[in-house]
């Protein structure tokens, strides 16, 4: 399992963000090229999931369906995965799963529910997508993302997505590590100009969406 380290950074541009990130001490360097990430949450009628993140509960589950790109319609390499967390450790497992059209969300739905071997059936809540910036140390050890242009559109009510209706303006900004190097993160984060948080986007959706 790895420490998933959250920072929501508020009322301050992308370009100082990043500019904090590439002069940090540690040498954080871009991995990979900018991508859009896309979500679509799974929960249960009881909001099981969003009800046990608000809570802290210690151990919990989150479903998702995950794909990269602008496609927003018909998903082609779609990824079903299981974010486990244990205290502030997390894991995920993933699956990849048959293709899908947007509009259409019954069979994800039912291939989900196999996969996730959950005992509450779970129904699509919430529908996310946000630009991911990728960067890491030269050693490997401690890898980063920033996350920006925030988008939610709820899926409660109406599966059929036209438009965001909701945007937003926070930045969220990730140290992701291995446990063992727990006790080496000081090093990392004495050096960020930014309070760390507790920060869910599956909770940040559900309650902007329905505020």
């Amino acid at each position: 399992m790895r420490y998933e380290r959250k920072y929501k950074i508020e009322n301050i541009s992308y370009s100082l963000v990043e500019q904090s990130i590439r002069l940090h001490p540690a040498g954080f360097q871009k991995l990979f090229p900018d991508r859009q990430v896309n979500n679509i949450y799974f929960d249960t009628s009881n909001w099981t999931t969003f009800k046990e993140n608000v809570m802290g509960i210690a151990k919990r589950r989150k479903y998702r369906v995950r794909w990269y790109g602008d496609n927003l319609q018909m998903i082609h390499k779609p990824t079903f995965e299981i974010k486990l967390k244990s205290n502030q450790l997390g894991d995920k497992i993933s699956y990849p799963i048959t293709p899908f059209h947007l509009s259409n969300l019954s069979s994800p739905t039912k291939e989900i529910q196999s996969l996730s071997e959950a005992v509450s059936p779970l129904v699509p809540t919430l529908l996310n997508s946000y630009h991911r910036s990728y960067f890491g140390t030269p050693d490997g050890k401690f890898r980063l993302t920033l996350d920006r242009k925030l988008r939610y559109f709820s899926l409660l009510n109406n599966l059929i997505f036209n438009t965001y209706r909701i945007e937003g303006e926070e930045i969220v900004m990730e140290l992701k590590y291995d446990e063992q190097l727990d006790l080496a993160t000081d090093r990392i984060t004495q050096h960020f100009p930014f309070r760390m948080t507790k920060s869910s986007k599956y909770v940040t959706g559900i309650e902007l969406v329905n505020s």
